[in-house]
């Protein structure tokens, strides 16, 4: 594994960058695979960057879908419960794929924050609380939008130290910027929209290109939910790096 510690920016490839605070920590994107599979969740391909702060008591993954501009235009007409239910069925495809690994199943809960929109920012949030292997996680989610495609934020944290957390992960998103060309403001007639809305971002994303927004039943099947579950790893792994 290769850290950088903060205070420095980290770079998530050609299209943004995150600045860290003093003593926090960053993991590029291919440490940032190995990390997942460690941790007992499939790499998605799109692993850009891992941060996590001096406690390591939670940890924030960074991955980007180049997908296209994603028209904000069903913010009003979100359907939390519609969503719901097929993340549900989404992740029972999930828990199969873990089964063949033989890592423990993540059972979704309900919703931790359902989804809002903020226009100002752009950028799109909920939370899904689960439990695996017999613990408690919340996977709070943040899509930040971009010209060109969605950089996905996933912090990952224990549900109750969750509202002692916001504040610090909130600093990091914002200390997260799409670098010049590539950020939302700057979309420009001609370039590639996103095959999808919304709606259809929180329960797949790309996977859901096929499916018109609002058919939620069917896309359970072109979807596979990718959780990230909490662990000791990250504790034990920079202890041995401590006392090496």
């Amino acid at each position: 594994m290769k850290w950088q510690v903060g205070p420095s920016v980290g770079d998530l490839g050609d299209t943004a960058e995150v600045r860290l605070p003093d003593g926090y920590v960053f993991a590029g994107a291919k440490d940032t695979r190995l990390l997942m599979e460690a941790m007992h969740n499939p790499e998605t391909g799109q692993e850009l960057g891992f941060v996590a702060p001096p406690s390591k008591e939670w940890f924030v993954v960074f991955e980007y879908d180049d997908a296209g501009y994603v028209r904000d235009d069903e913010k009003g007409s979100l359907d939390a419960d519609a969503m719901l239910k097929s993340i549900r069925e989404g992740n029972e495809h999930g828990n199969q794929e873990r089964a063949r690994r033989g890592w423990p199943a993540f059972n979704v809960v309900g919703w931790e924050q359902p989804p809002r929109y903020n226009d100002q920012t752009h950028n799109l949030e909920w939370a899904i609380r689960g439990e695996s292997a017999g613990s408690p996680v919340v996977n709070y989610e943040t899509r930040l939008l971009g010209r060109g495609g969605v950089m996905k934020a996933t912090l990952v944290v224990d549900p109750a130290v969750l509202s002692t957390v916001m504040p610090d992960f909130k600093n990091v998103i914002a200390a997260f910027d799409f670098k010049d060309g590539k950020k939302y403001s700057q979309f420009t007639k001609g370039d590639k929209v996103a095959a999808y809305g919304l709606s259809a971002l929180i329960v797949g994303g790309a996977a859901a290109v096929a499916v018109k927004t609002g058919a939620f039943k069917w896309l359970w099947k072109l979807i596979v939910v990718g959780f990230i579950g909490l662990s000791g790893f990250i504790k034990k792994l920079f202890s041995r790096r401590k006392t090496a």
